[in-house]
Order: structure tokens, then sequence, then C-alpha cells
């Protein structure tokens, strides 16, 4: 079943697709701006590779041949019991532009298209939490220490 889908917006081509439709140049490509930024901008040596991008979807921004933004849409039932966004990561290059706002509510829009309007469970850093609230999650539990950076879970009703 293909389940790739293309929008343009503000100059960006978004792209959707499940793991087994990725090309090796798409999934290349992830691993390189997630390694890069959280790997090697935030210093944190941890296991991205954790099994959930099997069965998660994909939400690219590109622009130019390059890739800006990029979100992984988790159903319900295998990172929490709600849907979950994760990996959410832009550019170095795109920082400052909104392609960081746009990308969230772009994944929100596109999770209540896949998984029908429900809560949404977020493990966010720390220092973006006034970010994420200010596109309607709300903080939930205590801060926890994930691969020794501060998270707070998050949830937008």
């Amino acid at each position: 079943m293909l389940v790739a889908a293309y929008l343009y917006l503000h100059g960006m081509e978004w792209i959707l697709k499940k793991f087994e439709e990725l090309t090796p140049h798409e999934l290349y490509t992830i691993m390189q701006l997630r390694n890069e930024v959280f790997v090697v901008e935030q210093n944190c040596v941890y296991q991205d590779a954790d099994n959930k991008d099997r069965y998660s979807f994909h939400l690219m921004g590109w622009k130019e041949d390059k890739l800006i933004a990029y979100t992984r849409l988790i159903p319900a039932g295998t990172a929490y019991a709600e849907p979950s966004i994760g990996r959410v990561v832009t550019s170095p290059s795109a920082r400052g532009t909104g392609a960081g706002r746009e990308l969230m509510e772009h994944s929100i829009d596109t999770i209540y298209k896949l998984f029908g309007k429900q809560p949404i469970r977020i493990g966010a850093q720390l220092y973006l939490k006034k970010f994420y609230s200010s596109i309607g999650f709300e903080p939930t539990g205590d801060i926890y220490l994930e691969d020794g950076i501060e998270h707070i879970e998050m949830v937008k009703p």
C-alpha cells in the first residue's frame, strides 16, 4: 500500500512515507540530519536506530533538494499509548525561519489525518517546552533525563 504524499507549503516540499517506502537516499539523508543535530551538535551519544522507525511514518520537508525539516510520526502503542511525534529536527541552516513551527503544525495535522483526532504525546527536550506549549502541548509529569538531556513529556489534548 503506497502512502507517500506530497504537499508544497511556503516553498517547501513535504513528503510523507512509511518506512518501507523510503528510498535509500531519503533514509541516508534522514539519518545524516538526525546525527548532525542529535549526536554532533548536541554532543549526545545514544542509540538512534531504536526500532521505532520501522513502524513510523516519516515526514520530510525538502527545499531545493536539501532536507530542511523532519519528524517521525509514531502510531499509538509504539512509544506511548497515544500517537506521538518524535525525532523532531530542523537543519541548522533553517533555524529562525519558522521551519520548526511549520514542521510541527504539519506533523500534528498529518497525525490527525493518519490516526484520527486524538491526544498526541511527545518527549520534549526541556529547553523547547515554551515552543511546544505555544502550539498547544501541555506538560505532564516530571522532568527526566534521557541520553543526558533534560526532557519532559507533553500532551496535545
